[in-house]
């Protein structure tokens, strides 16, 4: 993979989303072939195990309007997959707009556990939350992700906001719970099995009563993908999810567009 042939790729969705939001009335005929399609592999290390994680992103058009599709697939390895035979698949779905990712569903599934399910109704600007038998309806906050998209936003949002120093406020959902998330902006060199990689670091800032943590890693030379995550969760479980592999595909038709 070449990172010039992935930065091509994604300016030409980019540039695809504004045309379709600038013009909303005419067809977007420039981009009737682009689509992208993201694979990524972690290595996860927990305080009780190991284990395997595996994300795609999947960027297609429908009309005039690209949406996105996110999985991911996460499983225990070795002795401890014997401890821990289950696996935690997330998915969000929404669209992609010149502000970057806007979802419409996102779900969390656990084996031998409640799952979870958020839907986005923003023409109402109501969220409904559900968690096994519960559900609850709380007010749409604007620029809302969940935690699978949070990951992945910045691939198609202006950067302008993550200059070193700055702080950063986003409303996260994790399908149980709204929370207005800080992150404070940092650069740092990470050596990766990519190699070392100058990167962003979204550093989520706690309250004394907040047990979560957060920190994400991204990457400019790859388009901002988040190489590198940590988190604590709200049960104190310690994660450490490095990337192990990268693999980017994309079709685009812009003969239409040369000269």
């Amino acid at each position: 993979m070449k990172v010039s042939r992935v930065f091509i790729g994604f300016w030409w969705i980019s540039f695809s989303v504004l045309s379709a939001e600038n013009n909303p009335g005419t067809e977007n005929s420039t981009a009737a072939d682009s689509s992208a399609h993201i694979h990524i592999s972690y290595i996860v290390k927990t305080g009780i195990g190991h284990g395997e994680l595996n994300e795609t992103v999947d960027i297609n058009q429908e009309s005039d309007v690209h949406t996105f599709s996110i999985t991911s697939n996460a499983q225990a390895t070795g002795i401890f997959k014997i401890i821990n035979p289950g696996s935690i698949i997330r998915s969000s779905q929404g669209i992609v707009t010149e502000k970057g990712l806007k979802p419409t569903r996102y779900s969390d599934q656990r084996t031998n556990s409640n799952s979870s399910l958020a839907l986005f109704d923003w023409e109402k600007e109501i969220l409904t939350l559900k968690h096994g038998t519960e559900e609850k309806q709380t007010p749409l906050q604007a620029g809302t992700l969940d935690r699978l998209s949070l990951s992945y936003h910045f691939i198609f949002s202006c950067t302008h906001e993550l200059q070193a120093g700055n702080l950063l406020g986003i409303h996260v959902t994790d399908g149980r719970s709204l929370q207005l998330m800080q992150f404070k902006i940092s650069s740092e060199k990470l050596s990766t099995p990519l190699g070392e990689l100058d990167t962003i670091v979204l550093t989520k800032l706690r309250n004394s009563d907040d047990k979560i943590q957060r920190k994400i890693w991204l990457a400019p030379d790859y388009h901002m993908i988040p190489v590198h995550i940590q988190s604590v969760e709200k049960d104190g479980l310690d994660v450490d999810k490095m990337i192990a592999e990268l693999h980017i595909d994309y079709a685009t038709d812009i003969t239409c567009c040369t000269q």
